[in-house]
């Protein structure tokens, strides 16, 4: 099982994604973990055809964390990989919601592209920590 997080948009704001890459190598103790900024025509949907393709977009379904790690529970029980694609300061570009498995809301609320990255592999941690490894950090 493989975690690829996809974002929109330049990384600019240097503490949001330090959180975020921490969290993502916190995350590669339990499985491969990356994160990259799609760029031009790159397509992750093709890239990775198997996957469990999510989307972040605050209209989407939100789950408590049980029913995130259920579904990454799932996943992996599937052996899927995990496809999370954020978008831009405009969110994400037409008809890439509709390509998606899943649209997934981490609140009603708008966040930073940035902040929402580091929000999404605190979860991805929590779900894998919760599962396979030691209790989460309190």
């Amino acid at each position: 099982m493989k975690i690829h997080l996809y974002f929109f948009g330049k990384p600019r704001d240097a503490h949001a994604n330090a959180i975020a890459e921490d969290y993502l190598r916190r995350i590669s103790h339990y499985a491969k973990a990356e994160m990259s900024e799609i760029r031009g025509r790159a397509d992750p949907w093709t890239k990775h055809p198997s996957a469990y393709r999510m989307c972040l977009d605050s209209s989407g379904k939100r789950f408590d964390s049980p029913a995130f790690i259920a579904l990454v529970e799932r996943a992996a029980r599937e052996a899927r990989d995990l496809v999370f694609v954020v978008g831009g300061a405009d969110g994400l570009p037409p008809g890439w919601s509709e390509r998606a498995d899943l649209l997934l809301s981490l609140s009603p609320m708008t966040y930073p592209h940035e902040l929402a990255r580091a929000m999404l592999a605190e979860q991805i941690y929590r779900a894998f920590t919760t599962l396979r490894g030691p209790p989460y950090p309190r």
